[in-house]
């Protein structure tokens, strides 16, 4: 059985915002709400739900790039809560992140070459080692060498989000959260960005925390699946489970906004109506009952638990 790599038991994440009132104590935004998740080696775990449900925080406090509320974050067995940034140091190079704007995440006057060797002189790579790796990785990217000479601006996002993927990779880490890696790309540019981590997966081993928002993306790369909603797991289970029986009512709406290209096979559109409750105030019983088309008394006054619905598919519901 493989090994964890990250174990994150009740990470709750909090951020201070001001009350706009003068004396007034700030008010408490609630980004995670008592997250578990294990990611094994060689596994690509998926995250989706909609935008501010907290899966980019979740990957932040994994990294420990957030302070931590509560809760505790091992990673490869050692417990990371809270460490310091003297601390943390030595684990940077075992743990990476893929942005979401490539064009962000580089300097736009820095050539590519030395933006990739900085990252190693950073970590104390030493040189020769670094300009060996770097061009191995522009031939796994499929780039050419002189890709190292040019700047940001010109090159596509597809091409510098590769990039972005090959400094991910450069000092071998054993975990890389990819926030949302190709929800700023073309539709064309986001299967090759896809097919590129499943082909990298096997060459290097990959062990992945993937953020998106589509659940097409995750089915189609992930391993396991967690369904996230107001800072909370929803679902979670293996994709093939999970895809085959969607218990919670957010996971089967997510799954109806995905085209079928299948003419004879129409699904019927969920359409939830509402808002995303404000993550300041929580909602006191379950945190999808305003929008949830099946809602009941029971799930407006209790917060259902995540509890096994059976062979280790996890559901937030009182109506499973």
């Amino acid at each position: 059985m493989a090994e964890p790599v990250i174990q994150a038991q009740d990470v709750v994440k909090h951020f201070p915002v001001a009350s706009g009132q003068l004396g007034k104590a700030p008010k408490i935004l609630h980004a995670v709400n008592g997250v578990s998740l294990t990611v094994k080696k060689g596994e690509i775990f998926g995250i989706v739900g909609e935008s501010g449900c907290g899966k980019s925080t979740l990957g932040r406090c994994l990294l420990r790039l957030e302070d931590i509320t509560g809760g505790t974050v091992r990673f490869q067995g050692e417990d990371i809560t809270h460490y310091s940034g003297s601390k943390l140091m030595p684990l940077r190079r075992n743990m990476q992140m893929i942005f979401q704007n490539p064009y962000a995440s580089f300097d736009p006057k820095q050539r590519i070459g030395s933006a990739l060797m900085e990252v190693a002189a950073v970590h104390k790579l030493p040189a020769k080692q670094a300009q060996e790796k770097i061009l191995s990785l522009l031939h796994a990217i499929n780039l050419p060498e002189d890709t190292l000479l040019r700047i940001p601006s010109e090159m596509s996002g597809g091409q510098l989000q590769r990039l972005a993927i090959a400094r991910a990779l450069l000092l071998d880490p054993a975990f890389i959260v990819a926030d949302e890696p190709v929800s700023a790309l073309d539709v064309s540019v986001q299967a090759q960005i896809l097919n590129l981590l499943l082909e990298l997966r096997e060459t290097f081993s990959l062990t992945m925390l993937f953020i998106s928002h589509e659940m097409a993306v995750v089915r189609h790369l992930c391993d396991q699946v967690a369904v996230m909603y107001l800072g909370t797991v929803v679902e979670q289970a293996d994709t093939e489970t999970l895809f085959q029986n969607l218990l919670h009512p957010y996971t089967q709406a997510l799954m109806s906004a995905v085209p079928s290209l299948d003419p004879a096979h129409k699904q019927e559109r969920v359409v939830l109506q509402g808002d995303l409750p404000s993550a300041i105030d929580l909602p006191q019983g379950c945190p999808f009952a305003e929008r949830c088309p099946k809602c009941q008394a029971q799930c407006r006054t209790e917060r259902p638990p995540l509890r096994d619905a059976g062979g280790g598919h996890l559901v937030a519901c009182h109506l499973v």
